[in-house]
């Protein structure tokens, strides 16, 4: 069954801790009630050239291992919420991908044991100001921003979902821009968690982006970047200027 996180107070912040009051959960979103995004997270993790193609596309060769990094929890953004195009950035990516929500705190987990750390799947776009990731030489500022992580529309528990049919697709004004199995990431869901796990506790509501296919590329103001997953839901998200 779907889970949506919402609020019938307008008011609310969508990154709240479930310990308000206000912040519910349900099926659907009743009749003025705004979603929020499907998780609370103290972190947001992210696997960078995850599918081989997009490393590629990028001028990357595939990592041996996990590539790690993170977005902070002030990027999240529900689905129907506006991605800002920040004035620091003159290029800025969608991203397409498969998110996975921790059920409970994950330390030292075995890969064999992983799917009990995972509570279900969202979809995400992990929007990136790909100048600045360039400039930089780390990902920190390019892939920061408020409104750079756009997460939902809901959250469907793992017992629910048979993963190997997932597909990610994203859409930017109606053209499909991407379209790839989850099968064809390198390092799966039972991995990433086995080695973020070895050097992070992941807690409760933590946010895993497992990362992006090929096919990624720029946004403008105006663009409306739609990501979905079936059997999980639709992801949009329209832009407008900072």
């Amino acid at each position: 069954m779907k889970r949506f996180r919402y609020s019938l107070n307008p008011g609310v912040e969508p990154t709240v801790t479930d310990s308000n009051a206000d912040v519910l959960y349900g099926p659907d979103v009743p009749a003025g009630g705004r979603l929020l995004p499907p998780c609370s997270p103290s972190k947001i993790v992210c696997v960078g050239r995850n599918y081989p193609e997009h490393a590629r596309e990028l001028g990357n060769e595939p990592p041996k291992e996990p590539l790690i990094f993170l977005k902070p929890p002030s990027s999240l953004i529900a689905s129907g919420d506006s991605i800002v195009y920040p004035s620091l950035s003159e290029r800025v990516d969608f991203e397409g991908e498969l998110g996975v929500v921790i059920g409970k705190r994950a330390r030292h987990v075995k890969a064999a044991e992983a799917g009990d750390y995972v509570l279900g799947y969202t979809c995400v776009n992990d929007v990136t100001a790909r100048d600045l990731q360039r400039k930089d030489g780390q990902w920190t500022r390019g892939k920061g921003f408020d409104t750079f992580c756009a997460a939902g529309p809901c959250m469907v528990p793992r017992e629910d979902i048979e993963f190997a049919q997932l597909t990610v697709r994203t859409f930017v004004d109606g053209d499909k821009k991407q379209e790839s199995p989850v099968t064809e990431m390198m390092f799966g869901v039972d991995v990433i968690i086995a080695y973020v796990s070895e050097f992070m506790t992941l807690e409760p509501g933590d946010l895993i982006a497992t990362g992006t296919p090929p096919g990624v590329g720029p946004l403008l103001p105006g663009s409306k970047v739609r990501v979905e997953i079936e059997g999980i839901g639709v992801l949009e998200n329209t832009v407008i200027r900072g």
